[in-house]
């Protein structure tokens, strides 16, 4: 539009008026320009149907133009069906004035469309997400009330990259308590989530020239990439039934850093044997090497208390990974990283060249939702939930798939289904066909060419228990039992 110090000669400001709507006016006719950038909007869906216009004398001001000029041009449209007008109503984009795409040889803005449009599954039971319909939204919003009114004023501004104090200082406290970590607040940094944190660490670990990160066999592509795309190889580190074979990190050539789920091993549920958790310590403390540990969902446990971190054996060599993606929801977008004395600046450093801070608000409210005890509260609630669905899926596949077999230890949202030899891939496409998505271990599979030590072959489902509502809940255990051999 035009120059926004336009004034409508009352002293108020254009914007005072209505909407802002940008157009750009081409050519010597004032009218036709008008019309023709008015037309142009409806056509490519800028402006779409039953969107209401600004009123004539608002938009001719804004414009520099005469209202004359603007009464014409909607008077056009309205003759030609791109427009609707009525009294009281306003002026309106007509609702048949579809768009019908940019004009030949404009960029497409959008991703391009390969195939036909994928179908939403009716039942979701991929791993990765908690039950959504079970956020605390009463007790948040609760939460976010007192930290905003008990809040300084500076906090609103552009504050410590590290976060919040109040944040670090209530996670430092729960950690310890909770999760056994040895977490002073100024060793605590705040992130945008695991992944965020991650990223952060690929940085670091490439200006200090380590050219390589273990990863074990079983984990998501999703992080792997991270780490080859920031220019480091990821060895695999392969998994059994006993976790992560530590002995063989000494072996695994360039692996300056390992990351691991000792907890609770994603996908296949088993927690790291003892004598393999101080195997790793003490491959870190002779190589100089850094042990990345991803707690993701090591609240969950039902069968006694949760294993403790394994950064608690040695925090100088171990980089502790939490967020609030699995305990509350991925939405909150929180995640922090407890570090080894002397690295913060160095992660701090690589957070200023991107997501400088993450958002205060939600930090204060996390932080006052952990202070009033709110969290463990819910997080006690979840796990007596998640307990429930496990023990029905269990009890399910007993009688309708005694084929079946869910291992792991009993924690987390998901389970592994062991499946006869062969079955895996005609399982997952049944499960398509009946609106239920579901994955194949071997999406998780990461192995390395040229290596003696291969993953044994193995059919088997992740499945997620924890994700469906209350409502799809009973659909989509009866989906499942429906394909199961």
């Amino acid at each position: 539009m035009s120059d926004s110090g336009t004034n409508s000669g009352d002293g108020r400001p254009p914007s005072a008026f209505g909407a802002d709507l940008h157009l750009e006016l081409r050519g010597t006719k004032l009218r036709t320009g008008l019309t023709d950038a008015l037309r142009e909007a409806v056509r490519t869906g800028r402006l779409a149907p039953g969107t209401r216009l600004p009123p004539s004398r608002t938009l001719a001001v804004d414009l520099g133009v005469s209202r004359n000029t603007v009464v014409e041009a909607y008077a056009e449209l309205v003759a030609e069906g791109w427009l609707t007008a009525q009294q009281g109503s306003g002026t309106r984009v007509a609702p048949r004035a579809e768009p019908h795409g940019p004009p030949a040889g404009a960029p497409r803005t959008g991703p391009a469309r390969t195939g036909p449009a994928r179908t939403r599954p009716r039942y979701a039971m991929q791993p990765g997400a908690p039950d959504l319909a079970r956020f605390p939204r009463t007790q948040w919003l609760a939460a976010a009330r007192r930290a905003l009114t008990a809040a300084p004023n500076d906090a609103l501004g552009y504050g410590d990259p590290g976060g919040r104090p109040e944040l670090r200082t209530a996670l430092a406290d729960y950690l310890a308590r909770a999760r056994g970590v040895y977490a002073e607040p100024e060793r605590i940094v705040v992130c945008s989530g695991f992944h965020h944190g991650l990223a952060l660490m690929a940085q670091v670990l490439r200006t200090r020239r380590v050219p390589a990160v273990a990863v074990e066999a079983y984990g998501l592509d999703l992080y792997r990439d991270l780490l080859t795309n920031a220019g480091l190889r990821t060895p695999p580190l392969y998994v059994d039934e006993h976790g992560a074979r530590t002995e063989d990190l000494p072996r695994l050539r360039g692996a300056g850093a390992v990351l691991m789920t000792p907890a609770h091993q994603y996908p296949t549920g088993v927690a790291l044997r003892p004598e393999r958790r101080t195997a790793a310590v003490a491959w870190a403390r002779d190589t100089g090497g850094l042990i990345l540990e991803d707690d993701y969902d090591g609240e969950f446990r039902y069968d006694r208390q949760p294993v403790g971190a394994l950064q608690g054996l040695d925090p100088q060599r171990v980089v502790y990974f939490g967020s609030a993606s699995k305990s509350l929801a991925p939405g909150v977008r929180l995640g922090w990283m407890v570090l080894p004395d002397g690295m913060v600046p160095e992660i701090v450093e690589a957070k200023g060249y991107g997501d400088y801070m993450s958002s205060t608000l939600e930090q204060l409210t996390l932080a006052e939702f952990i202070v009033s005890g709110a969290y463990d509260r819910h997080v006690r609630s979840m796990r007596q939930r998640y307990r429930r669905r496990r023990d029905q899926l269990v009890a399910a596949l007993a009688e309708r798939a005694p084929r079946v077999r869910a291992v792991g230890m009993a924690a987390g949202l998901q389970v592994v289904l062991e499946l006869p030899r062969g079955t895996e891939g005609s399982v997952v496409r049944a499960a398509a066909r009946q609106g239920l998505a579901i994955s194949g271990l071997s999406e998780f599979a990461h192995e390395e060419e040229g290596v003696g030590r291969q993953l044994p072959e193995r059919d088997a489902l992740v499945v997620n228990y924890a994700a469906p509502s209350d409502s799809a809940w009973g659909g989509a255990l009866d989906t499942l039992c429906g394909v199961l051999p």
